[in-house]
Formats: structure tokens, C-alpha cells, sequence
């Protein structure tokens, strides 16, 4: 894992507080490359081939730089006969695997990356991120340069006064995220999640290309009966823990929660590697699973570390949330950093069960699309004239109120009020080209029930939320996070299973639940997805409530979004939403001042 910069016209930016700023993703090695016009900066996390994995790489006319891993890699040097191998490393298998079949190449990997290659010979820049968007990689554009990164604060100390995109603003505070290419400066894009980019170094010119789209996988049903789907769902996890448990010359621990994703990692993990480390963590103030995860850890001879976590929040927020680059509203960034923080102490990298939820159906919220409840309740949305919000957030009261809420939506309004549902029914935002972009997407979807939303929660939610909160979390403190339900292999085979294998009656990720009672105790299979349960309500109410009206109840920049007496309503408790609705809306507000203040 590593830090990645480069540019065109390079002597428009600053180079050595690019690599500074990218120090944190690569404190082993840094380098600075010149050729012609082309600069590529390299930091270097040491994982692979430790002595001899330096970058950038030359071969010929080729110079790659690379931040990320490729757990197939040496399979796919059988391919690769004609080349002399100087490394073991994975960087090499890479540019190789590039010269080779160029774009193609990216089909036939299993992995999270983010890489740039320059041809020389043919003036032209390669950048390809992902499937899923593991790895961050975003481009800086103007009329006669050209400058990319693995994060945007390597973008913003390169470049002096970025303009800011406030329709991306906008949305951010609508949706609680920026939607897939945007970020909150103008010409400053990402390279989409499962793409690649051509850019010409003469004109700047750059195309875009995509080589995977989920939708295809979920437009190719399985035929597999549900014993026959479970085995082979068990024997891609064990070729997908396996890889990234081995492609490493560093000891690999694992996150371990009370949950069945990370439990299954462990469990499987422990086939390969005996008295594997692992990490559960105890918060303040939030549900505590480390009497669940201790069941597992003892099944498998873990050597298992319960860490107590005193979060300090009002001293440690704004230096977490500026690590981001840009407003970011997942409260549960937070505890994320803690984590890595002391896990780093440990290891250098983590396994963990990321993107199970969003392939195999592990939120409440799928229950009821999935079982045909959204129109039937859609003929009671008149009882929310009199019904009272609801104040216990877990509580079936709140999950009806919530389905009733959402139950005669459409589009962007029913997607946003299902999942981050922060200003729904509250407020009413201008609409914008970014959100009608959102829209579109959520219309133009050819999938329906189920299907549809894993699509749209996989390239909204944990494109644009989850995978940028853990890049960022783990790497802030130079620990590499790896995750086996996003491999090539998972991505490509869960979408085509059918909706019944993930959602039964009030079962969520009932397949992932019935492959568990084969490894882990019964305690666990039954358990809820739980993830960081934030206080966020008792750190409005008390520990960040200064902040927050100090920032708001003055000449705020979210009042140039949002109306200051609605502003002034929610910090004084005068609107009609539960107060963990509120908080969320004033976190919010709280996360774009943060940023703000940085510029």
C-alpha cells in the first residue's frame, strides 16, 4: 500500500509537499521521478518483496507507479513467460501484465489498486482504479497542466486556491456523501471505481473507460440451486481470505467484531495461519460485542487482543476530519481511526470483512424491499400526520415510522430516505446537476427489487462512504486494510445469486448465515448488523455541543446552502424529528464547517 502523485507540466506544483502530504500512506520510502514534463511521486508502505519493490518501475518506454496490492499475481506470471522477473513483487507482475494486454490486463486481477503507467514512446498516461474502489485516485485539471493523487490533500497543497464546486457542496449536505466522480473543488474529479482513464500528455485529452459493471453480473442469473450456491460461496471466501492472508511479507492480523463477516475471515483465516491476531474493540458509550467476538477467538486459538477505546472527541475531531480532505459525515470515521490506531501498534495489515453487507444483503433496511412490504405500506403513510416520531433509534416503532416514511418516494427521495435519510421530509433542497445525475442512475437501472438496491447502495453507499472511510482511517496511520468480500471473485459471483439466497422471510445474508453455522458458534449466526454504533446524539448533546453553536449560530457556510432560521430551528430543538435525525442534520452541517476552515 502506498502514496501515488503525478503530473504534467510539473512545474506548476509543488512536488515536495505533495510527497509530504502523502508520507502517512508510504513512511518507508519516498520518491520523486522527473522525465520531460512528467513528474511521478511514489510513498511506500513496505508489504511485498520488502528489499526490492522500489517505485517507480521502468521498463523500456514504461514507468509505472502503484498504490495497492495484486493477490493473484504471481498466478498470472504463468502468462507472462516472456518477461525476466526481477522481483518477487506485485508491481512488477503489473507492468508487465500491462505491457502485455494493456487494458485487458485489468480484467484478469484480483485486487485493490490504483495505478498510473506513462508510455513515453506514445505521450500518453494509463490510470485505472478497482472494481470496487478500494483505492482512491483523483485528477486536477486546468487548461495547460494536469496533476493526480491518492488523496485530495496531496491535490490541495499542490495547487493554490482550488475553486470550490458548491453544487457539489450541495449534495454533499443532502445526500451525506459526494456521488461517485466529485469532490468539493471544481475540476477536480476522481477516476470512477472499475475504470480507466487514457490521458494524452500533449493535449491533456482524457478518455474514459469502463471495464466492470456490476449490473452485468446481476443481469446473469445463477443457476445454482441453494446448496450448490452455499459450497461455492465457501470455496471463493477460502480462495479470497487465503490470497490476501499469504500476499504478504508481514505478519497479516484480522478485525474481529461479534458479527458473521468478520467471523467468517477469522474463521477461515485459521485454516491457513495458526495463532492468528486478531482485534475486537470496546468504545464508551457504545454496544459492546467483545464477549461475541471472544467465542470465535477461542474457537480458533486467536491470539486475541480486546482493546479499550476512550474516544476523545472534542480535542481529536477536527484533526480526524481534516485527514479526509473534504467534508465527510460518517460518524463512524471516528471510532474507525481509534481502531487502526491501535491496531497498528501491532500489525501492519488487517484483514476485515468490508463489502459483505452491500453483495450479500446484510441491512434491515433490504427486508422489507425484499419481501414486497414498500407498497403495502405505501397505503398508510397517512398515519405519519399523527403519529409521533420515534426517539429509540433500534426500536420497532422506529423501523416501521421508517418504512412508512419511505414508502411513497420514488427515486433519489426513496434512496436517500432508506439509507442516510439526513434532511428527508425536513427540507427541501434546490435540485442540481450532480443529484439529477444521482437520479438518473436510480432510474435508469434496469434491475428491480432486491438487486436494485444492492446495485445502487454498491455504487453509491460503499463507493462514496464506506470504502473512503477505511482508506482513509487505516491509512492515517499506515496500516493496510484488505478486504476478501470485495475480491474478483465475489464481485463477480454474488450478483448473480438469487435474491432469496440473501434475503429469507426477516433474514438478512441468510446464505453467508447458513455457510456460518459450518465455522462459528451458534451465539453469532443469528446476530444483527451492528458495525460502529456511534453515540452520535450524546456527542451533539454534550461533548461537541460547543463547537457546533459556535460554528452555527454565527455566520455559518451552511447557511449559504441551507435557510439560517431552519439552521437556528434544529440547534434549538424546534423542528418535528428524532433527535437522532437531528443530530445527524447538525453532524452534517458540523463536518462542512470543519472542512471549511482548513481552505
Amino acid at each position: 500500500m502506498c502514496g501515488i502523485a503525478g503530473s504534467i507540466n510539473h512545474n506548476k506544483y509543488n512536488l515536495e509537499a505533495i510527497k509530504t502530504s502523502l508520507y502517512h500512506r508510504g513512511p518507508d520510502e519516498q520518491e520523486i521521478f522527473i522525465k520531460d514534463k512528467i513528474a511521478l511521486i511514489h510513498t511506500r508502505l513496505s508489504i511485498q518483496d520488502i528489499s526490492c519493490g522500489h517505485q517507480p518501475l521502468h521498463y523500456k518506454n514504461f514507468s509505472i507507479i502503484f498504490n495497492g496490492e495484486i493477490y493473484n499475481h504471481l498466478e498470472l506470471r504463468e502468462n507472462l513467460k516472456e518477461f525476466n522477473f526481477n522481483s518477487s513483487s506485485d508491481t512488477e507482475t503489473l507492468l508487465y501484465m500491462y505491457v502485455k494486454y494493456k487494458e485487458k490486463c485489468l480484467e484478469m486481477l484480483d485486487g485493490m489498486f490504483a495505478f498510473s503507467i506513462v508510455d513515453f514512446e506514445r505521450n500518453k498516461i494509463f490510470l485505472a482504479r478497482d472494481r470496487s474502489g478500494k483505492k482512491p485516485l483523483y485528477i486536477y485539471k486546468d487548461e495547460d497542466s494536469l496533476l493526480y493523487a491518492s488523496e485530495l490533500n496531496a491535490i490541495k497543497v499542490g495547487i493554490k486556491n482550488l475553486k470550490i464546486d458548491e453544487e457539489a457542496i450541495e449534495s454533499y449536505l443532502r445526500t451525506g456523501f459526494f456521488y461517485s466522480k466529485y469532490t468539493p473543488y471544481k475540476n477536480v474529479l476522481e477516476v470512477d471505481a472499475g475504470s480507466y482513464d487514457e490521458i494524452d500528455i500533449d493535449t491533456l485529452k482524457i478518455t474514459k473507460n469502463r471495464y466492470f459493471n456490476i449490473e452485468e453480473f446481476y443481469n446473469s442469473p445463477s443457476n445454482l440451486n441453494f446448496e450448490d450456491a452455499k459450497i461455492k460461496v465457501d470455496e471463493l471466501l477460502h480462495k479470497s481470505v487465503k490470497d490476501r492472508l499469504l500476499s504478504s511479507d508481514l505478519e497479516v492480523g484480522a478485525f474481529l467484531s461479534g458479527g458473521i463477516d468478520s467471523s467468517l475471515v477469522v474463521a477461515i483465516a485459521s485454516e491457513y495461519k495458526d495463532n492468528l491476531k486478531t482485534f475486537t474493540v470496546k468504545f464508551e458509550g457504545a454496544y459492546d460485542e467483545s464477549h461475541l467476538a471472544s467465542l470465535t477467538a477461542k474457537k480458533y486459538n486467536t491470539q486475541h487482543h480486546t482493546i479499550n477505546i476512550s474516544m476523545n472527541v472534542k480535542d481529536d475531531i477536527d484533526k480526524i476530519l481534516y485527514n479526509y480532505g473534504m467534508p465527510f459525515m460518517d460518524s463512524s470515521a471516528i471510532p474507525s481511526y481509534y481502531v487502526s490506531q491501535e491496531a497498528k501498534k501491532h500489525v501492519t495489515v488487517i484483514l476485515n470483512g468490508d463489502g459483505a453487507d452491500e453483495i450479500f444483503a446484510g441491512y434491515r433496511r433490504y427486508v422489507p424491499i425484499a419481501n414486497n412490504m414498500i407498497g403495502v405500506a405505501s397505503k398508510f403513510t397517512f398515519l405519519l400526520n399523527i403519529l409521533p416520531v420515534p426517539h429509540a433509534k433500534k426500536s420497532l416503532y422506529s423501523h416501521i415510522y421508517r418504512l412508512l416514511s419511505m414508502s411513497d418516494k420514488q427515486g433519489l427521495d426513496f434512496y436517500l430516505s432508506a439509507t442516510t435519510d439526513l434532511f428527508e421530509d425536513s427540507y427541501k433542497f434546490k435540485n442540481n446537476h450532480i443529484m439529477q445525475e444521482m437520479e438518473n442512475c436510480i432510474n435508469n437501472c434496469t434491475l428491480t427489487g432486491l438487486s436494485k438496491q444492492l446495485y445502487l447502495d454498491f455504487n453509491m453507499l460503499l463507493l462514496s462512504d464506506l470504502l473512503v472511510k477505511m482508506d482513509i482511517a487505516t491509512m492515517a496511520h499506515s496500516l493496510e486494510g484488505r478486504s476478501p468480500f470485495l475480491s474478483k471473485y465475489m464481485l463477480e459471483f454474488a450478483p448473480t445469486l438469487a435474491d432469496s439466497y440473501k434475503i429469507n422471510g426477516k433474514t438478512t445474508k441468510y446464505i453467508l448465515r447458513e455457510l456460518s453455522k459450518k465455522y462459528l458458534p451458534k451465539e453469532l449466526i443469528s446476530q444483527p448488523k451492528r458495525g460502529f454504533e456511534v453515540p452520535l446524539k450524546k456527542w451533539i448533546e454534550n461533548d461537541l455541543k460547543n463547537n457546533i453553536f459556535d460554528v452555527l449560530n454565527s455566520d455559518s457556510y451552511s447557511s449559504n446552502f441551507i435557510d439560517n432560521d431552519f439552521i437556528q430551528k434544529v440547534l434549538n430543538k424546534k423542528i418535528n424529528v428524532s433527535d437522532e435525525k437531528r443530530a445527524k442534520m447538525l453532524w452534517d452541517m458540523y463536518c462542512l464547517e470543519s472542512w471549511k476552515k482548513t481552505l
